[in-house]
């Protein structure tokens, strides 16, 4: 499958190139081919979304695939924004990198999750480095740096082992020097949470302060939580905790499977689309707002797709799954201990479907915003990016 970069030079180590997503036609006659000839399981009656997707919903959701959707329109929109690619450590690094009206803006990198990508990001795009023309102050404007993570979407996947949270943070670190930044924020959520915390320890001098959004590491009970313990915990609190405890009794086969066995389960996100759709939709199913609403209700249905779509077009679905790998299986030097100290100032916000919980971050985290919202889930930037705009305008204020 094929994506075209547009180069002005002969590349050298340090150069950084302008991109253009052009996807080949035959790409997606492939995709919609693979999509009508989907041989489809049986399933066990009633069971609705208890022992996965529906076959009825995915049915509906492919065909839509198949025949609605407009990947021409997701590319143009893609392809509004200024895109590059540069090689680091032996990966290309694809990012978007769209510059604020205003002079003074911070630098700002944002670091998507599994399975989400660069389009996360489209509808924070423009409130962030244009508060002026968003209804903001244009004091809180920032440049954007929004790199795709070494094999996920355009930076294609990575065939060395190795990829965990704190090697692309020394990458990211690489990255915003080649672009001539010597002072910045980092923003994620998901992995991007990881990395961005990550990046704050390997570039303290740099990195002026992080903020996440769906933290997990790091902001969550080491174990079983004690009954003494237990009964100093909010309403909110024992709400987080049943939540995570769902999420390793019924919702984690996914990251056993990726951080055991990613290469078993990469034939089928490789070769099915429809495969690859299932696997990302239960997780948009789980981990959105509410969740026992479809997908849909929080993200709309195409920019879903469009996120689906460039695991697909990019052959990025098996390769994405490494990252779990790596992080169980590649031991981490001390500056990427999780337990270790931070002191990069941090900021959290933890919307609705989150689990994250202050008192276990001030262990180890330099906390100096913290935001609990009523509404939104895991894909903050995409479900509710007024509330995630606003906090990380809040966030960066005082410490620009």
């Amino acid at each position: 499958m094929t994506h075209r970069a547009t180069t002005v030079a002969q590349a050298t180590d340090d150069e950084i190139r302008p991109f253009r997503v052009d996807i080949a036609q035959t790409d997606l006659d492939d995709l919609r081919d693979r999509l009508a000839r989907t041989r489809w399981p049986s399933e066990v009656a009633g069971s609705g979304w208890d022992r996965g997707v529906p076959v009825d919903h995915l049915k509906d959701l492919a065909a839509y695939w198949e025949h609605s959707y407009d990947w021409r329109k997701a590319e143009a929109e893609l392809n509004r924004h200024p895109q590059f690619v540069t090689e680091i450590d032996g990966a290309t690094v694809h990012f978007l990198h769209v510059r604020s009206p205003e002079s003074d803006a911070l630098p700002l990198i944002l670091t998507h999750g599994w399975p989400g990508s660069i389009v996360e990001f489209l509808d924070v795009i423009g409130p962030l480095t244009d508060p002026r023309s968003h209804g903001g102050d244009a004091a809180d404007a920032f440049h954007l740096v929004i790199p795709s993570i070494p094999g996920f979407g355009f930076s294609g996947p990575v065939g060395v082992p190795g990829w965990n949270s704190e090697r692309i943070a020394a990458a990211w670190a690489e990255l915003m020097r080649r672009l001539g930044y010597d002072r910045y924020g980092a923003q994620g959520g998901d992995f991007g949470a990881f990395i961005s915390t990550a990046l704050g320890k390997a570039a303290p001098d740099h990195v002026v302060g992080v903020h996440l959004n769906a933290a997990t590491y790091g902001f969550i009970p080491w174990g079983d939580v004690s009954d003494d313990e237990l009964m100093t915990f909010s309403d909110v609190e024992r709400a987080r905790l049943a939540r995570l405890q769902h999420y390793f009794g019924e919702g984690n086969g996914y990251f056993q499977i990726q951080a055991t066995r990613p290469q078993t389960v990469a034939y089928g996100l490789h070769d099915s689309p429809v495969g690859q759709l299932a696997w990302i939709v239960d997780k948009f199913k789980e981990w959105t707002f509410p969740s026992g609403d479809l997908p849909e209700k929080a993200i709309d249905r195409d920019r879903m797709l469009t996120d689906v779509t460039i695991y697909w077009l990019t052959g990025t679905g098996a390769s994405s799954a490494q990252i779990y790998y790596e992080s169980m299986h590649t031991a981490p030097s001390d500056s990427g201990d999780w337990q270790a100290s931070v002191r990069t100032p941090t900021g959290v916000a933890v919307f609705a479907e989150d689990v994250a919980i202050r008192r276990y971050g001030e262990a180890s985290a330099n906390i100096v915003h913290w935001s609990d919202f009523d509404r939104g889930g895991h894909f903050a930037a995409m479900e509710v990016p007024d509330l995630l705009v606003g906090d990380v305008r809040e966030c960066f204020r005082p410490i620009r």
